[in-house]
């Protein structure tokens, strides 16, 4: 039985706006752990650092997870499914390179949600905490593929991304 994805349903009534900041949460195509292995991360934590540098965003928390990321940003493009996508193409495009791989990396679409300043810094706590919660290391400080921008003991929107 040939099963379809709904990821389609996800772009329905999406709006973006510069300016607006977004927690967004990407898959890999059928939750394949591709990202599991220490180089494939590192290919999309460049991406993702790479939008922060080209300022379509302003990079706040990031986790890459073995077949999935969590990403806290300002938006600073005019259009939020341009940068995923981007991010996902050139992400797909450098991590099949590296392992000889080919076909689809990520699944359709995307889930966002926009974010009020009051809620940013639980959220990028949420972000840092997803390894831990998974089981995959006993503190944030031990996994080795996320970053996030505290300053004074919280997130400021208009900081550089870390690792800057």
């Amino acid at each position: 039985m040939l099963v379809h994805s709904n990821g389609y349903r996800l772009l329905a009534g999406r709006h973006s706006e510069p300016g607006q900041i977004y927690s967004v949460t990407v898959v890999t195509h059928r939750r394949r752990p591709v990202l599991g292995e220490f180089p494939s991360g590192r290919l999309l934590v460049r991406e993702l650092r790479r939008a922060h540098e080209e300022q379509w965003v302003c990079s706040l928390a990031w986790v890459v997870m073995p077949d999935h990321f969590h990403w806290l940003f300002t938006l600073q493009a005019p259009c939020l499914s341009q940068v995923i996508c981007t991010v996902k193409s050139r992400s797909s495009l450098s991590i099949n390179r590296l392992t000889n791989g080919h076909g689809r990396m990520w699944q359709k679409g995307f889930y966002d949600r926009a974010v009020r300043t009051e809620e940013v810094q639980d959220i990028a706590r949420y972000i840092v905490a997803n390894p831990i919660r998974a089981g995959l290391v006993r503190k944030a400080g031990d996994y080795p593929l996320w970053d996030a921008t505290w300053i004074g003991g919280a997130i400021k929107p208009g900081t550089k991304s870390p690792g800057h």
